[in-house]
């Protein structure tokens, strides 16, 4: 990525004024107090410098008049630098505290937010790579933001500082201010050149770092562990990690020996520049043009003033670099979904009349020249239980998907008691929807929050909760735990236990049981379920879709011989339609797939 010029720097911090949108509303009090604080410390610098130059005169004046004057003004002075210094470390102290408590508060903030507009996007989104870097970026910026904060309130405190300092400074001696700018603005462009090198660097490294990020996780989790040692992967893991991480180092080393390099030759320069200034103001005071009270004035505003202009040229860059950051994370929160919610939305059926009818429906991933689903014509009538088979990448799972609103069809369309699905809320109809995935999630939580992912809003209902495990049979499993509903599962935290499959598979199915859903769609759902287990299942699962639409997708014809109708489908077309009987006599694909595994137990 090219570097970023000064122009694009004072550009990117138009997306300062968003940010602190962001930080207002994370918390309106600690905001206030932030900057209440920092004006306050900004007038202390000058204020204990003044002073100290009136107490170096009053003790000169004193030492050159013999006798007979007072120190109670000495003392005076005295005094108040000491309260000067009390104030000024107790005002850092509360000003650290306030910028770590809004830090967190932020960081907090974000990560909601986040997780908040993550849930609006589309599901075709989460599966494309150039999504993913953004969301990274994003994620990165909810912590590396509060820092970005504690820097722009830092610098408008620096400038309001220096503003004091330089006004002190022009009385005396006005020149010394250019002298400053001029041995301190090649420091800051350094520091911008190297921020923008530093800046391209990491952008570049982003898809290679979520692969690092990858690499550690599967190197080390409970989840992977079985196959590492059974594969002896670990190796190599370990040398595909070493490799990512070496090239990181190397790039990182080229770049840090470089600023450091430099950075020491800008810093030459710029104690060239002070010590010129402290022999012409120590000249001035030889000649007796000024008092020695002033000499430490004016030599210690124009240190501070030098160590306040680096900071800030420098903190520029970081803010600048900051500010540029700001736009990945924005332009996370920018990503819009592409199912759209229709204008006039049309109230979903309560109950569905006709059901559902695809029309020529048909469906290809982003990036994929291949379609997953073409030319899809069947209905899925209200009330009617309707099986779908065919060998893997058939397009069953997709088709479910579609019928889920999870996409769009690319062409044709699905209606829905005759009106097109993209005229329903996706949130209505997916609250009518019960669904439990092959891939299911194995949430590492308690047995109730693992069991009530199927209908959140009855997370405290624990009647329901049980008697859905009740009827997926996981109750048995339930009774069994030390701690039962409350039970942890998954070995990630403390005190929790791992499940089998199939104990994992009844836990998920009581899930679909969470819903009075008017569509029911089950994906391999007793997949790891033993025999006995599978039959027991079915047996409440005829219960469970009494009166409802259900999809059912599995490979074991035993499973699909209880539904109303079979859709086979073959390269995401399809092939086949009709009832289990009705197929056997066709002879075709499907009697070709049963035989197949009739044979197995034969």
């Amino acid at each position: 990525m090219a570097a970023i010029s000064l122009k694009e720097r004072f550009s990117a911090l138009s997306n300062l004024p968003e940010f602190f949108k962001l930080v207002w509303h994370t918390s309106k009090l600690l905001t206030i107090c932030n900057i209440v604080l920092r004006l306050v410390r900004s007038m202390l610098p000058l204020s204990m410098l003044y002073i100290g130059k009136l107490i170096i005169d009053e003790v000169v004046l004193l030492t050159q008049v013999a006798g007979g004057l007072s120190h109670t003004h000495l003392w005076q002075l005295i005094a108040a630098e000491f309260c000067l210094a009390i104030l000024s470390d107790a005002l850092s102290r509360a000003t650290s505290l306030v910028d770590s408590l809004l830090g967190d508060l932020f960081s907090n903030y974000t990560s909601v937010e986040i997780m908040k507009h993550a849930a609006t996007l589309d599901l075709a989104q989460f599966e494309d790579a150039g999504f993913y870097d953004k969301l990274e970026r994003a994620r990165q910026q909810t912590t590396g933001r509060t820092v970005l904060l504690s820097q722009v309130l830092s610098q408008l405190q620096d400038l309001i500082t220096m503003l004091f300092l330089a006004a002190g400074l022009i009385v005396f001696n006005p020149w010394l201010i250019l002298l400053l700018i001029i041995t301190v603005l090649p420091a800051f462009l350094g520091e911008a050149y190297f921020n923008d090198k530093n800046y391209s660097l990491n952008r570049r490294q982003t898809p290679e770092r979520r692969e690092l990020d990858y690499i550690r996780y599967i190197g080390a989790s409970d989840e992977t562990a079985k196959e590492v040692k059974i594969f002896n992967l670990s190796d190599f893991l370990t040398d595909r990690f070493s490799q990512l991480s070496n090239v990181f180092y190397k790039d990182n080393k080229t770049l840090a020996i470089k600023r450091s390099l430099w950075g020491t030759v800008f810093a030459l320069l710029g104690s060239a520049g002070y010590y010129t200034a402290y022999i012409f103001i120590i000249a001035d005071t030889v000649a007796g043009k000024q008092s020695i009270g002033a000499l430490t004035f004016l030599a210690g505003s124009f240190r501070q003033l030098r160590s306040l202009l680096e900071s800030i040229l420098s903190r520029f860059t970081a803010v600048s670099q900051g500010a540029i950051y700001l736009k990945d994370f924005f332009d996370f929160f920018h990503i819009t979904p592409q199912i759209k919610l229709s204008v006039n939305t049309t109230p979903f059926p309560k109950p569905i009349k006709t059901g559902f009818v695809f029309e020529n429906v048909g469906f290809k991933y982003q990036h994929s020249e291949r379609w997953a689903n073409r030319h899809l014509n069947f209905t899925l009538a209200a009330g009617e239980k309707l099986a779908l088979v065919g060998e893997n990448g058939a397009g069953k799972t997709t088709l479910v998907k579609l019928l889920c609103r999870l996409y769009d069809p690319t062409e044709g369309r699905i209606l829905l008691d005759g009106v097109d699905l993209r005229e329903y809320d996706p949130a209505a109809l997916r609250k009518a929807t019960g669904v439990i995935f092959q891939d299911y999630i194995r949430y590492q939580m308690t047995v109730s929050q693992n069991i009530a992912a199927g209908n959140i809003d009855e997370k405290e209902n624990v009647q329901l909760i049980e008697h859905a495990a009740k009827q997926s049979l996981a109750d048995i499993l339930v009774q069994k735990m030390p701690g039962k509903y409350s039970q942890a599962l998954g070995k990630r935290f403390n005190n929790g236990i791992e499940l089998s499959g199939g104990e994992w598979q009844k836990i998920a199915l009581a899930r679909a049981y969470m819903k009075d859903a008017q569509l029911l769609i089950l994906d391999e759902p007793t997949a790891a379920l033993d025999a006995r287990a599978e039959y027991e299942v079915f047996e409440r699962f005829t219960e469970l879709t009494k009166g409802k639409t259900a999809v059912l997708i599995s490979h074991r014809f035993s499973t699909v011989r209880m539904a109303n109708r079979i859709l086979v489908l073959e390269k995401g077309e399809l092939l086949e339609s009709g009832d289990h009987q009705t197929l056997l006599k066709k002879n075709g694909r499907y009697a070709e797939l049963f035989h197949l595994q009739a044979k197995g137990y034969r």
